[in-house]
């Protein structure tokens, strides 16, 4: 009798086991999904750039200007 409730046991926590791999495999796989969205919307937002791409887009903004603006 007692083998019998020890396999009970042990079934039922495998069983807690698997629901729970189930569940972070599914956690895991929203989370990629997410992460790939997030990266298109910055790639398509323009945002994914370093900082020294930051700073050439600056300088290159800065010169434009100083070359349209008429100087006195």
């Amino acid at each position: 009798m007692r083998l019998g409730l020890d396999v009970d046991i042990h079934k039922l926590e495998a069983k807690k086991l698997r629901k729970g791999k189930n569940k972070a495999e599914e956690d895991l796989n929203s989370l990629k999904t997410d992460y790939k969205k997030l990266c298109l919307s910055i790639r398509t937002a323009g945002l994914g750039k370093t900082a020294e791409q930051w700073q050439q887009i600056k300088s290159e903004g800065s010169r434009v200007r100083k070359v349209a603006s008429p100087v006195s």
